[in-house]
């Protein structure tokens, strides 16, 4: 039969209460209060100590009653010695105590000016390290394809093609045409103004061509696309699936990045093409409709109005969008942490900074070009 839980007092050692614990402390026993081991925690009593030589068994009904003893003699002054109780309690104790420093909120804790520029400095050189090495395993990659040994497999080049093109074809048709819409009604309004409405397919020739056209479908690729490349690498990271193929001596950046970039590379600017087509055919709708312009003479003004030279500048964007696209989403999703939360930080990056580089490129072109 197992014996009850019971405590002794031991006053032997001047101004120490050493307590005895006896028999089984489990849930399964009716354990003595602890009234009379508060009331002996006089103003004489300096330390307590435990000892277990006859502790039989125990669980947290022990801990219980010793969060108790060990609360009351701590409010009293008495300095506690958990070192008579058995390790596994010690250990239990001891991280029930451990409980983390609340944060407040409005605190002045920010480091110095010194230090945080260093960190900016260190962090800005990590980040040049890992896209000069991410670069330079996609140019190992694309020779190692250009020697006639593919890294990928042409299945997956065939569906990530299918994937950015005619997949984003509804999207980009939808935001193309509105944008030449808009751009014609914005025209006519001040063209009508000097009779001129006919130059309104100037205007929105030149806009889809040069600008729009490349600008509006590297945007919603970068959306759809790059947020999807990054979530998808990202997936695998998570999953260790891009460990694995290291691990069989397969490249990541051979076998995962490389199909990507290439397809998108390939697709964006025959994307670009429709969405100028499409954004000529919206200009179009507010011509005929509003300026009471013929659609042969609208079309007639517009191919007057545009050279081929003014196509290749948008076909020169859309190429540049794909490739920066691809290795924006790409690179984030390789740089992807091993959690959930960081797929989702992983693809938000993948889009701002595809959106970032594709405004920076877009004017850096520009300004080349027309200078």
């Amino acid at each position: 039969m197992t014996p009850p839980p019971r405590f002794t007092l031991d006053h032997s050692v001047p101004g120490r209460l050493t307590v005895q614990l006896d028999g089984a402390w489990t849930l399964h026993a009716d354990p003595p209060g602890p009234a009379d081991l508060l009331a002996a925690l006089t103003p004489d009593v300096r330390s307590i100590a435990f000892a277990v030589d006859a502790l039989d068994d125990w669980d947290t009904r022990l801990l219980i009653f010793l969060k108790l003893i060990i609360a009351a003699a701590r409010a009293a002054d008495v300095v506690v010695d958990l070192t008579g109780l058995p390790p596994g309690a010690q250990r239990l104790l001891a991280l029930s105590e451990a409980v983390p420093v609340a944060s407040t909120y409005g605190k002045d804790d920010r480091e110095p000016l010194v230090t945080r520029l260093g960190r900016l400095i260190l962090n800005i050189a990590d980040q040049t390290r890992e896209v000069a090495a991410f670069t330079g395993e996609i140019a190992l990659a694309f020779l190692t394809l250009v020697s006639g040994k593919s890294p990928f497999k042409a299945r997956d080049f065939f569906y990530f093609l299918q994937n950015c093109g005619v997949d984003s074809l509804p999207i980009v048709s939808l935001i193309s045409v509105l944008v030449g819409v808009i751009l014609s009604f914005v025209g006519a309004v001040q063209l009508q103004m000097f009779g001129a409405q006919i130059y309104v397919a100037n205007l929105v020739g030149l806009g889809m061509v040069l600008e729009m056209g490349a600008l509006m479908s590297g945007v919603i690729i970068a959306g759809r696309i790059g947020a999807a490349y990054a979530a998808q690498l990202g997936t695998m990271q998570v999953n260790e699936e891009i460990d694995a193929l290291r691990t069989m001596g397969i490249s990541p950046v051979g076998f995962l990045v490389l199909p990507r970039m290439l397809a998108l590379m390939l697709m964006l600017p025959l994307l670009c093409i429709y969405a100028d087509m499409m954004g000529i055919l919206g200009g179009s709708v507010i011509g005929v409709t509003m300026l009471d312009l013929s659609l042969v003479e609208y079309l007639e003004q517009t191919r007057k109005t545009l050279h081929l030279s003014q196509c290749g500048q948008g076909l020169l964007k859309s190429s540049v969008f794909g490739v920066l696209i691809g290795f924006a989403g790409c690179l984030r999703g390789m740089q992807c942490g091993r959690s959930a939360l960081a797929v989702g930080e992983a693809t938000t990056s993948a889009v701002v900074t595809s959106i970032v580089v594709i405004v920076v490129s877009i004017s850096i072109i520009t300004f080349i070009v027309y200078r």
